[in-house]
């Protein structure tokens, strides 16, 4: 049976925009990981600040790629393990 006749809701899957990202900064600078961007204007080749590690410190890193308007089941790693990019510096 189809969950959503009986009753039930079927989950709205969002879209995000996905940065893959070199971090510059400390001992694990070097090191790619992927972020969610909120910003729209975001480019390769950009420098940013992200939250990193588990004090959530703030670091710079390197934009390498960006995939745009992805599906959530289709994330390049598990959304609620992911962290934002705060800002863009240049």
């Amino acid at each position: 049976m189809i969950h959503s006749l009986s009753g039930g809701q079927l989950k709205i899957n969002k879209n995000y925009d996905f940065a893959k990202v070199e971090i510059l900064e400390g001992e694990s600078a070097s090191l790619v990981f992927w972020f969610i961007s909120p910003f729209k204007e975001l480019k390769e080749g950009q420098i940013v600040v992200v939250l990193f590690g588990r004090e959530n410190k703030e670091v710079k890193g390197k934009v390498l790629r960006i995939d745009r308007n992805v599906n959530e089941q289709s994330s390049p790693f598990p959304i609620k393990r992911m962290k934002k990019i705060v800002n863009i510096l240049d």
